[in-house]
């Protein structure tokens, strides 16, 4: 619970520096969405994929894309036509929990061992910083309550906490890892590249459009840099 609460922490910084950047793009919802999908397709390029396919097989991961992508067009349109205003922001919510799962399995693993040291759960737990950044410009750009982050971050604080309880009892397999981390992978990239790029791009003129993403994508290599 208390590693829980250190992932609602910091997903909560992330969220309070999306909010201060829809303030500044408070004219624009199509700009903070198409920020938020170049700071997500950063992210996935900067530090997901490589990390990924340091940790787990190639084959995993990419059985596990080729899901997540199917995953994607399954959810989407069930979303779509039950009229769900923002199936983006679902989506991605179900992405990053199926991120989480394999990490926080690892820590369950871990509690009560030397292994788990102080720097390295501080570590994990700041890389939830980014996920609580794109998820909060996710909500914003979609002109939601800020007190719907609440309900997402105490979620996610929960899902993480169960799963490391689960990780005390239960040992997930390296390539079920591997899936699970590429179906992730999957469903972030297509919803990220769908529904918040290609779904904005005539919203906004060619220069926007071009400045956005590359401004997203530049403050995925910020936050990589921070959590490093």
């Amino acid at each position: 619970m208390i590693l829980g609460g250190f992932l609602f922490f910091s997903a909560s910084i992330g969220g309070a520096l999306a909010w201060v950047f829809s303030r500044l793009f408070k004219h624009t919802t199509h700009g903070l969405s198409l920020i938020c999908g170049g700071f997500l397709v950063g992210l996935l390029v900067v530090d997901v994929i490589p990390s990924s396919f340091q940790m787990y097989k190639s084959f995993g991961l990419l059985l596990g894309i080729l899901m997540g992508y199917f995953m994607f067009e399954i959810l989407n349109s069930i979303f779509h036509s039950s009229h769900t205003q923002n199936p983006s922001v679902s989506l991605l919510a179900i992405a990053i929990i199926i991120h989480t799962i394999p990490m926080s399995l690892t820590i369950g693993q871990l509690l009560g061992s030397s292994a788990l040291s102080i720097a390295i759960t501080a570590s994990i737990i700041l890389h939830h910083l980014p996920e609580g950044f794109a998820l909060s410009t996710a909500l914003l750009s979609q002109g939601e309550r800020i007190w719907r982050l609440f309900i997402y971050f105490v979620a996610f604080s929960i899902f993480f906490s169960t799963f490391i309880q689960i990780g005390q009892y239960w040992e997930l397999s390296n390539k079920a890892q591997g899936v699970l981390m590429g179906v992730s992978i999957g469903l972030i990239a297509t919803a990220s590249i769908s529904e918040f790029i290609l779904h904005h791009i005539r919203s906004v003129s060619r220069k926007s459009f071009i400045a956005f993403i590359l401004l997203g994508y530049l403050l995925s290599h910020v936050f990589h840099m921070f959590v490093e």
